[in-house]
């Protein structure tokens, strides 16, 4: 019900516009690195310090006007500038529908195409992010039609579908990231049980451990990390064929511990304006990460809003029932 109630706030467009407005200050500064290039280049400065190395998000998505996905190439145009003239350890990843995907197939993939030429030229990565299950296919697409001229770019895999297996072989000579899937998905092609996910994240990390180019393995979850230690001591898998990720602002002890103990760590550093639709989903993963932003989000200045949040999805919950009921 909690994983609902947020996923169904990262899609309301009133709050987002809402939310930009109110800038962070739902709590959210605790895991967005600012609102501009700067800010995320101090954040990202001060990870290089101590030995990690970051990805960095621009954020925005379901974009529809081409206006706007000018704007986000630009924006990462400039990021890429940024982390090349700061000399910051980093490299990008960015969402197609942030690019016009959701526009025109071609539209997006001649704006993707120029950020990752750019970024060619700095010897610099470029993840492709995935997103929901419409998008999973045009985005392996666009992947596809990228690499015929460019080895700097590679996606992510989601472990709670069915097919991930089939993905990840597919991809195997590509640096991967392995995630559990952050998207409501029906039962028809995606896992529902938590068990099921986990199981499936470690099978299939494990497999592109032993089979695959390069594996960055995007998880909070001490045990699995626990396990992928293991897994590669046993396996003699040098610590140079894969990463572990973690988000900005979670869990930064561990990260630290996991540099300092010789493992290649990469933090997923996220800033924009466009940062509700993330946050949301963050809180939708994982409603444990309420704790790390309830004594910015439960004071005077946000109650507002997420009251306002809160009353609009129930009153959504409400008007459906009652149309269901009508039927």
């Amino acid at each position: 019900m909690l994983k609902d109630f947020f996923m169904g706030l990262s899609q309301n467009q009133f709050l987002n516009s809402t939310a930009k407005k109110y800038g962070l200050k739902m709590g959210a500064q605790t895991v967005v690195a600012g609102t501009n290039i700067d800010e995320a280049i101090k954040s990202i400065k001060e990870l290089n310090s101590h030995g990690i190395s970051c990805t960095v998000d621009n954020l925005g998505e379901f974009v529809f006007k081409e206006e706007e996905a000018l704007a986000a190439k630009e924006n990462i145009l400039k990021v890429i500038d940024a982390i090349h003239s700061n000399n910051a350890d980093a490299h990008i990843s960015l969402k197609p529908t942030q690019l016009g995907l959701d526009i025109d197939y071609t539209f997006c993939y001649n704006n993707l195409k120029e950020i990752v030429h750019e970024a060619s030229k700095y010897n610099m990565f470029v993840n492709i992010d995935m997103e929901d299950f419409k998008h999973l296919e045009p985005t392996f697409d666009l992947l596809d039609a990228l690499s015929v001229e460019y080895d700097n770019v590679g996606t992510v895999i989601q472990a709670y579908f069915h097919k991930a297996i089939e993905y990840l072989e597919k991809y195997e000579n590509y640096r991967i990231r392995l995630v559990k899937g952050a998207y409501k998905e029906s039962e028809e092609i995606a896992f529902q049980d938590k068990k099921d996910i986990d199981k499936n994240y470690i099978q299939l990390i494990e497999w592109h451990l032993l089979n695959g180019k390069y594996t960055s393995i995007a998880t909070h979850d001490h045990r699995i990390i626990n396990h992928v230690k293991e897994f590669v001591k046993k396996h003699n898998i040098p610590n140079d064929k894969f990463e572990f990720q973690m988000l900005y602002g979670f869990r930064r002890e561990l990260q630290l511990k996991l540099a300092s103990e010789g493992y290649n760590f990469c933090t997923y550093v996220p800033f924009g304006n466009d940062w509700y639709g993330y946050f949301m989903r963050r809180l939708a993963e994982r409603p444990q990460n309420l704790n790390l932003v309830a004594k910015q989000v439960f004071n005077k200045k946000t109650n507002t809003i997420l009251g306002v949040a809160a009353g609009a999805f129930m009153i959504g919950r409400m008007t459906k029932s009652q149309n269901k009921k009508r039927k």
